[in-house]
């Protein structure tokens, strides 16, 4: 009966948990969209974004600040101010990715999002359902990506189109790992937290930033390898 109950409460805390992760998550990939697309159809805004390299640059370190200050402060944070942070970083990653319409036609960028959305799809259910524990190779996939960051600073003064593939290939496998696993840990949290409490509410939040981060990678490798380019 005790084991009953247990089960019962586990699948009530999944079932309060995990969607609010998932809305969280799609609404800030919905914000990235959207700026993206508005700062894409701004020729004006385009050239006084990406015309000045330290411009570049300047976003790029707000990102990493933003997801800093969000992981190193969570616990700390209200839930409401953790959502303003989460969805500014989604904001900004928006006017970045704005760029990839310079790059790749707005036909390719909708189909690979699609793909993108079904294979997290898959893998997320993997990550729910499966009895198998991920972690070990989660652990390998991370390692995996150390290597890609190493070998794509590497290719920036290389240059190498064989590298180049091979990088985008790990890539792709090991975000997909990762989602899996990323899902699965979160589930287990669920099990360990009151999910209606502030607590719960603040984990949502970094669990629907673990999930946009892999998505959103996994967006971006799988556009190099298939994207069709201007």
């Amino acid at each position: 009966m005790n084991q009953q109950i247990s089960i019962a409460q586990q699948e009530q805390a999944i079932k309060s948990f995990m969607p609010r992760v998932y809305v969280w998550m799609f609404a800030a990939l919905l914000v990235t969209a959207a700026v993206a697309g508005t700062v894409a159809g701004s020729q004006a805004m385009q050239e006084l974004l990406f015309s000045n390299g330290w411009v570049v640059i300047g976003l790029f370190i707000g990102q990493i600040a933003l997801v800093i200050a969000l992981s190193a402060a969570i616990n700390r944070l209200s839930p409401p101010l953790a959502m303003l942070i989460f969805f500014a970083y989604a904001a900004l990653t928006g006017v970045v990715f704005s760029s990839i319409f310079l790059v790749y036609t707005g036909a390719s960028i909708a189909a690979t999002f699609v793909a993108t959305a079904g294979m997290f799809g898959v893998m997320s259910i993997i990550g729910l359902t499966t009895g198998m524990d991920l972690t070990k190779i989660g652990n390998i996939a991370f390692m995996a990506l150390i290597g890609i960051i190493i070998a794509s600073l590497i290719n920036f003064f290389l240059r190498s189109e064989a590298l180049y593939w091979i990088i985008s290939i790990v890539g792709v496998l090991v975000f997909v790992v990762l989602i899996a696993r990323d899902t699965q840990k979160l589930k287990e949290l669920a099990f360990q937290i009151d999910t209606n409490s502030e607590q719960g509410q603040r984990a949502s939040i970094m669990g629907a930033l673990t999930l946009y981060l892999d998505f959103i990678n996994l967006f971006l490798f799988l556009l190099r390898l298939f994207g069709n380019r201007r």
